[in-house]
């Protein structure tokens, strides 16, 4: 029972370390949420990657886990956005992950939380975002590629990988990591809307504040190379 145990902490450990790594920051805010009350517990912490992959901690996280609570993280950057912009994909569309890549927006980290339901974390800025900024990102990218557009704000909560995902009526699965890779968004999709709505949403102008918003919605509105060139 022990050695099981022993086993399955060192998997989580594991499953930490790859998450991290390919979503890197320097504190993430971890949140534990039961499952059928839907109440998150009282405490919140924030941790580095090295802290959360150390053992008594991850052997702490799972001991919440068994006894209820979901474990959720955030990249965190006090009152904007880290950078990085979840997605999602609870009912995921055939090749959704390879379309995301050709239009260069590949996510950082994949994660199976149920059966065909995925979580993209996709980075668009190795600097801090002004919220606003941030959950117009996250609507264009869940309207483009069928993402929840309930769980778009600039700082929803993902998954951890390598616990639980617990369910009401003792359902549940693990938390899966699918992939990982130190990407990061590069190019974009045909223009599908019009793009000064989306100048009118962010107040874009010519301001140096405004400016600096430019380079994230050019990404987002060019159009891709074709396959093979850049």
């Amino acid at each position: 029972m022990l050695g099981s145990m022993l086993d399955i902490e060192s998997l989580t450990q594991q499953a930490i370390r790859r998450q991290l790594a390919a979503m890197p920051n320097k504190l993430y805010l971890i949140r534990l949420i039961h499952s059928v009350e839907r109440k998150p517990a009282p405490a919140k912490r924030l941790w580095t990657a090295e802290e959360l992959a150390r053992d008594r901690v991850v052997h702490s996280l799972r001991g919440d886990n068994r006894l209820g609570f979901n474990v959720y993280l955030w990249p965190y950057a006090e009152g904007r956005n880290a950078g990085y912009i979840l997605l999602d994909l609870d009912h995921a569309r055939p090749h959704v992950l390879e379309d995301m890549r050709i239009h260069g927006h590949e996510p950082c980290v994949v994660l199976e939380t149920s059966p065909g339901h995925l979580q993209a974390w996709v980075r668009v800025s190795t600097t801090p975002l002004e919220p606003a900024l941030a959950t117009t990102l996250g609507r264009i990218l869940a309207e483009r590629y069928g993402g929840d557009r309930a769980s778009t704000d600039w700082r929803h909560l993902g998954r951890l990988a390598g616990f639980s995902n617990l369910k009401p009526a003792t359902w549940r699965s693990w938390v899966l990591r699918l992939r990982s890779t130190l990407s990061m968004l590069s190019g974009s999709w045909p223009l599908t809307s019009d793009f000064r709505n989306f100048e009118r949403v962010l107040g874009t102008g010519s301001s140096s504040r405004d400016r600096s918003r430019r380079p994230y919605l050019d990404l987002l509105f060019s159009r891709p190379a074709p396959l093979g060139q850049s």
